[in-house]
């Protein structure tokens, strides 16, 4: 029995790193990708499916305006939607009426009456500290003002318009997924050639 062995067969190392460089990068990039595609799904059935969905997030936001000193956990959230979306209420600033801290009647003697949480300032570079009181008096002023102190666009309005402003951005990192997608098919099916090369350089 005789054995061959062609030397000229072997398995690049410069494939094989870099195609498992990529699967870890890929790995870790894995959760990045997750919450983009769960934000696309979100754009296109809000897109598809409008009344409903601002009906929807009408009542969820409204109802959270209402329990905002109540539920920290709701309180961030909101406070994120509005610092993310430079927005403020549901429809607008008036909205924080519905909340019994920040609500203009005279029955109201919380510090924070005819206010609007601090999320809804619009933000000073100039300070590196959160002023937390930013909003405080500010729906006492004329309405011709606010612009100049808080966000006065609503959220719903800002998240419609989310997606034709990036729709751009949205096909480019669609664009940019698939071709790294069809960059690791090409470097798997490499790998594979190299290994069946060794395999058919080997006679017994």
């Amino acid at each position: 029995m005789h054995y061959y062995r062609y030397s000229n067969a072997k398995v690049s190392c410069w494939y094989k790193y870099l195609l498992f460089s990529y699967n870890i990068i890929f790995w870790f990039c894995g959760t990045i990708v997750l919450i983009f595609f769960l934000e696309l799904a979100v754009a296109v059935l809000a897109f598809l499916f409008q009344d409903w969905v601002r009906d929807r997030f009408r009542e969820f936001f409204e109802s959270n305006i209402k329990s905002y000193r109540d539920d920290i956990d709701l309180q961030n959230l909101i406070d994120s939607l509005q610092k993310a979306n430079q927005c403020c209420g549901a429809y607008g600033p008036e909205d924080w009426d519905l909340n019994v801290y920040f609500n203009c009647s005279g029955a109201s003697y919380s510090r924070e009456k005819c206010g609007v949480p601090f999320s809804c300032c619009v933000p000073d570079p100039a300070q590196k500290v959160v002023n937390t009181q930013c909003g405080y008096d500010v729906r006492i002023q004329l309405k011709s003002k606010w612009d100049e102190s808080i966000f006065t666009k609503g959220c719903i309005q800002a998240l419609e318009s989310w997606l034709p402003r990036n729709i751009y951005i949205v096909a480019g990192v669609f664009i940019a997924i698939s071709l790294l997608q069809i960059f690791g098919i090409f470097l798997a099916r490499t790998l594979i050639s190299d290994i069946e090369a060794v395999k058919a350089g080997h006679h017994f």
